[in-house]
């Protein structure tokens, strides 16, 4: 009898172990081998298509990241405000998509250090009546935002949800802008380079909105994972790899 509770006693700890030691992996990456990421791919320079491939700022970083710690890239494009609910529902490993640290956002995921710096500008059409953000502001003007990001968190504070129209990328917004069917649009500003250059009749007002520091989301429990990425951030940063890939697509005398 003692040898046979022995013998069970022995297989219930490996059983613990193995469960444990599999909860850990699950916990680490969605899938083995593999880092699975969450963008939004119309926010040039950051992210965009290329054909059928996503590019930019954060998809080059992200590979970098990723062969830096012996994982296969995955990018997933889905709609910017459903990245955090992804990625803490566990279907993504990272969220990366020009993402501002908010205190907000903070409630619902962990974010690494931060990689980069943005700016929210405001575009208007050339012949607009706004000069200045106190002008969008104190006026009666319908404001374009892209849905779920700051742009829209801000604006929303600032004049009330009745004066902004959502959408769900950013080429939308401004088309919209286009059309007459809003008054500004509030974005990122090497987006907001990137749209302006695309579209006659616009332009981005000189003063910036507000200044931001870009980062990676990460799953609040996932506490290996993010000093993983942090370590390769560091790692990156300091060899130059980040801003090389950054200066490939925002020269420094842009």
């Amino acid at each position: 009898m003692k040898k046979i509770l022995t013998k069970v006693l022995a297989l219930t700890v490996i059983a613990s172990m193995a469960f444990a030691f599999a909860g850990c992996s699950k916990k680490k990456l969605v899938e083995k081998g593999k880092l699975i990421m969450a963008t939004n791919a119309y926010f040039p320079p950051y992210e965009y298509y290329d054909g059928t491939t996503i590019v930019g700022i954060d998809a080059e970083i992200a590979q970098a990241i990723a062969d830096d710690l012996g994982l296969e890239l995955e990018i997933v494009d889905v709609e910017f405000d459903s990245i955090i609910a992804g990625v803490q529902a566990g279907k993504y490993d990272i969220g990366m998509a020009g993402m501002t640290v908010t205190d907000e956002r903070k409630q619902s995921v962990n974010f690494t250090a931060s990689y980069a710096t943005g700016i929210q500008s405001v575009i208007v059409t050339e012949d607009s009546p706004i000069t200045s953000v106190e002008d969008l502001i104190d006026g009666d003007y319908v404001v374009g935002v892209q849905q779920g990001t700051t742009g829209d968190i801000y604006m929303t504070d600032e004049v009330g949800d009745d004066r902004i129209d959502r959408y769900s990328k950013g080429n939308d917004a401004v088309l919209a802008l286009t059309q007459g069917k809003v008054d500004a649009v509030v974005i990122d500003n090497q987006p907001a380079i990137a749209y302006v250059a695309a579209n006659e009749g616009l332009k981005i007002l000189d003063t910036p909105y507000a200044i931001e520091d870009y980062a990676i989301c990460v799953r609040l429990d996932n506490d290996e994972l993010l000093s993983d990425i942090d370590a390769s951030l560091a790692k990156l940063q300091a060899d130059g790899t980040i801003d090389a890939i950054i200066s490939k697509y925002i020269p420094a005398d842009s």
